[in-house]
This record gives C-alpha cells, structure tokens and sequence, in this order.
C-alpha cells in the first residue's frame, strides 16, 4: 500500500499547489453557504434541511471537475507510461488518485461543518440528521468520485473525463426525479439505481445496510472498470 499512499500525498500536493482546489473550495462553500443562510434567515429554519437536499447536485457539477485531470491529464501528457513503469500495479494507480480526490471532498465537506457549530450554538441541533447528512454525504461523494476517476481512465482528454463523469453522476441523481414517471414495471430498478433516493433515508438519520452497500459497489464497480480500462493498454 506504500505506493498507493505515496501517489495519493503526491496528488493532494497537486491538488494544493494549484488553483483548482481553492477555487472548488471558495464556489462550493458560496453555494453552501446561500443554501444554509437561506434556510435560516429567508425560511426561518435552523436546520441543515436545504444544504443537505441540494448538495447531491452540487457533487454533480464539483466532483466531476475535481477528478476530470487524475488519469486523462496523465494520458495524454504520456507521464502515466512512464509511472506505470515503476513497480506499481495499475489498481494502486487508481485507488491512489481516488483516495487524493476523496480527501478533497472530505475537506470540504468538513468546512461546512461551521454551519453545523453555527446552528448549534443558536439552538439545540438534531443530532440524528445531521450526523446521517454527512455520513451520506461523504458515502455519495465517494461514489461520484470514484466515477469520475473511472471516466478519467477512459479517455486522455479532460473535457470529456468531466463530461462523461458528470453524464452519469447527473443520470443516477436523476433517476430519483423521475422515478414516479417511468413505467410502474421498471420503477423499482430506477429507485434503486438513484444515487440521491439511497441518501434520502441516511440523511433522516437513518443508517440502513442497504443504502451504505450500494455506495460501497458503486465504488468498487467504478475503480475496477477504471483499472481494466489502464489494463487494457497492454492487449493492445
């Protein structure tokens, strides 16, 4: 695991040496912060209710945009031939870069912890929610992530990783949008399938198996396919 960690601090220097993760961080703490000051102030609310219902949409957008240059950007530089040429195997590559990614995530989603410390020092928080949003956050953000690590190995350009990740990301939120539109036969495989319905009851408070499962596969779905896709340089 040693080369794994090892690419990871070397893309989260990236990361920080680099104006893309302050500018994520300054838009989606913007973004953040309207939605929890709107809640507050506007609807009278002190609740975490309308950050926690539009996040999942915001991943969609910043997610994408995060992980768009972790394996393209290496393609099509030629760098990841000369990386792979080291004595690292091709899963340690991608499980390195998306650990750098979710760390990102994570610290901003630990930043808008001080929405949770503000509301609380207003009144007593609901506990239950709050701690559930976030746990559910960071299991979505996870997902996306390792989707957007997955269409980052499919191509060597960064637009297309970020509109491909951003295509399926936006899809499987989607599907829990439309659930009640499609046809009753295939209602439960869209349910399923909607990336925003399995955050819905972990952000009630609400831990079920079922839902943290599905993030999980989601997960492993997204980096073995993003593995296979640096593999299959060599069948070539």
């Amino acid at each position: 695991m040693s080369a794994t960690w090892a690419i990871s601090k070397r893309e989260i220097r990236t990361y920080f040496n680099s104006p893309v993760a302050y500018i994520v961080v300054t838009v989606f703490m913007l973004l953040a912060g309207y939605l929890f000051f709107n809640t507050l102030f506007i609807e009278k609310q002190a609740e975490m209710r309308g950050y926690f219902g539009l996040a999942p949409m915001l991943f969609t957008f910043i997610i994408p945009a995060i992980t768009m240059r972790l394996i393209a950007e290496e393609k099509g530089s030629g760098t990841l031939e000369l990386l792979i040429t080291m004595p690292i195997k091709d899963w340690q590559v991608v499980v390195g870069k998306f650990i750098a990614a979710l760390t990102l995530v994570a610290v901003l989603l630990g930043l808008t912890l001080f929405y949770a410390f503000t509301l609380n020092s207003i009144g007593a928080i609901d506990k239950g929610p709050t701690y559930g949003g976030y746990l559910g956050l960071l299991l979505m953000a996870a997902a996306y992530v390792a989707i957007g690590v997955m269409a980052s190995a499919f191509t060597k350009n960064q637009i297309v990783a970020f509109i491909v990740a951003f295509g399926i990301s936006f899809a499987l939120y989607l599907f829990g949008r439309i659930a009640q539109l499609v046809p009753e036969s295939l209602q439960p495989i869209v349910t399923f399938l909607s990336i925003d319905g399995h955050f819905e009851a972990i952000g009630r408070g609400v831990i079920d198996s079922r839902d943290v499962i599905y993030y999980l596969s989601m997960v492993t779905v997204a980096l073995v396919l993003a593995t296979l896709s640096l593999a299959s340089r060599k069948w070539k």
